[in-house]
C-alpha cells in the first residue's frame, strides 16, 4: 500500500504522493512508451516479458519511480506502480505521436522520456540525465550506447522544446496536406497529423547534451537481447539486488532498506546461534520494523538489537569452555 494511493496491479491514474509543487525546480514527469509492433520479438507483448522475474515495463517504471506524474503510452494493463494512461492517436502511430500523447498529460518543465524495454535502467541513471540537463542551457539530455549513437527514448528534455518542435512538425505536415488555396485546421495537431514520422525529425532540430552509459541504454529488441538481460542480472555481482528488487515489486513494498545490515544479522544469527535462526530472525526484524511504524530507520533499529542479542548468545556460547576450575558445579536437573 502507498499512501495516497492504492499500490496494486492494475491502477491506471495516479500522482506521487508528496510530490513537489509545480514551481519546484527539482520536479519532473515521465512519459513510457510501451507500444509498438515488436516485430523483431515476433510481435509479442515486450513490456510485459520479464527479465529477473519483473516485467519490463516494471522495471522501467520503477527506475522513474519518484517522477511526480508517470505516463505510460500504451493500452492499460496491470503495472507494479500505478500510472496515467494515454494513447497516440491513430494507436500505432509510432513514437513522435506517442510522445505528443503523453506530454499532453504532464505539466512539469523537465520530462524524461523512456521507452518500456529497457532493463538496466536505474533511478541513478534517472538524475544524472536530469543533472545533465539543468547543468546547461540544452534542450534535452540522452544516452549515448556502446557504439556512441544517440538514443533519444532514454533522455530528459525540457518539456516546453519538445512542445515548440511537436507543433511545429505537425504544422507542417499538415500544411503538406492540405490542397492549395485552403486553409489548415485550426488545431496546430490535428489527429493523425504526427503519425508515422522518425523520431530523428524532432530530435534533430533539438540542442541536446550526450551522456555515454552502455549499460543503461541496452534495450531489449530481439529474443537475443532478452537472452542476455536475463543471463546478467543472474551474474554475482547482480543477482542480490535484483532479487531484491522483484520481491519489492511483488509485495508492493516501495522501501530502501541496508541489504548490508540485514545480510550481517543473518550471518550473526547462523554462526552465533543456529544456521535456521537466520531468515527466522530477518522475518522477526521485518515484523518488529512494521509494527514499530515501518521505513528504514524502523528497520535499522531491529536489525541492530537482534544482532547485538545474536552477538551475546554467542559470547555465552563461547564463555562456556572458559569456566574456571574452581567453579560452581552444574546444578541443572539434568546435569550428569
Amino acid at each position: 500500500m502507498v499512501e495516497g494511493g492504492t499500490h496494486t496491479r492494475g491502477v491506471t491514474s495516479y500522482e506521487r504522493p508528496g510530490a513537489p509543487d509545480a514551481d519546484d525546480s527539482r520536479a519532473y514527469d515521465a512519459v513510457v512508451l510501451a507500444g509498438g509492433a515488436a516485430r523483431r520479438l515476433g510481435g509479442a507483448d515486450k513490456p510485459g516479458l520479464r527479465v529477473g522475474g519483473r516485467a519490463l515495463l516494471d522495471r522501467v517504471l520503477a527506475a522513474c519511480a519518484d517522477a511526480r506524474t508517470t505516463v505510460v503510452v500504451a493500452g492499460p494493463r496491470p503495472t507494479a506502480r500505478p500510472v496515467r494512461w494515454a494513447r497516440e492517436d491513430p494507436p500505432g502511430g509510432g513514437p513522435v505521436a506517442a510522445l505528443d500523447a503523453g506530454l499532453r498529460r504532464t505539466t512539469a518543465e523537465d520530462v524524461v522520456v523512456l521507452s518500456a524495454d529497457l532493463p538496466f535502467l536505474e533511478p541513478g541513471t534517472v538524475r544524472r540525465l536530469l543533472d545533465a540537463l539543468r547543468a546547461g542551457r540544452a534542450d534535452g539530455a540522452l544516452l549515448t550506447d556502446a557504439e556512441g549513437r544517440d538514443q533519444p527514448l532514454v533522455a530528459a528534455y525540457r518539456a516546453h522544446a519538445l512542445r515548440r518542435e511537436l507543433a511545429a512538425l505537425s504544422e507542417a505536415a499538415l500544411s503538406e496536406a492540405v490542397p492549395a488555396g485552403r486553409a489548415p485546421a485550426t488545431d496546430g495537431r490535428a489527429a493523425g497529423a504526427l503519425a508515422g514520422l522518425p523520431l530523428r525529425r524532432l530530435t534533430g532540430a533539438l540542442d541536446l547534451t550526450r551522456v555515454p552509459d552502455h549499460v543503461a541504454s541496452f534495450d531489449c529488441d530481439t529474443w537475443d537481447d532478452i537472452a542476455t538481460a536475463r543471463a546478467r542480472i543472474r551474474e554475482h555481482g547482480h543477482v542480490l539486488d535484483e532479487w531484491i528488487s522483484a520481491v519489492k515489486d511483488e509485495l508492493g513494498i516501495d522501501l530502501d532498506v541496508d541489504t548490508g545490515v540485514l545480510l550481517d544479522l543473518a550471518r550473526d544469527a547462523a554462526h552465533g546461534v543456529a544456521r535456521p535462526a537466520a531468515p527466522l530472525t530477518t522475518f522477526l526484524v521485518g515484523y518488529a520494523a512494521a509494527r514499530a511504524g515501518g521505513g528504514p530507520e524502523a528497520v535499522a533499529e531491529a536489525a541492530r538489537k537482534a544482532a547485538a542479542l545474536a552477538l551475546r548468545w554467542a559470547d555465552e556460547d563461547a564463555a562456556r569452555g572458559d569456566v574456571a576450575p574452581d567453579a560452581t558445579p552444574d546444578t541443572r536437573p539434568d546435569a550428569g
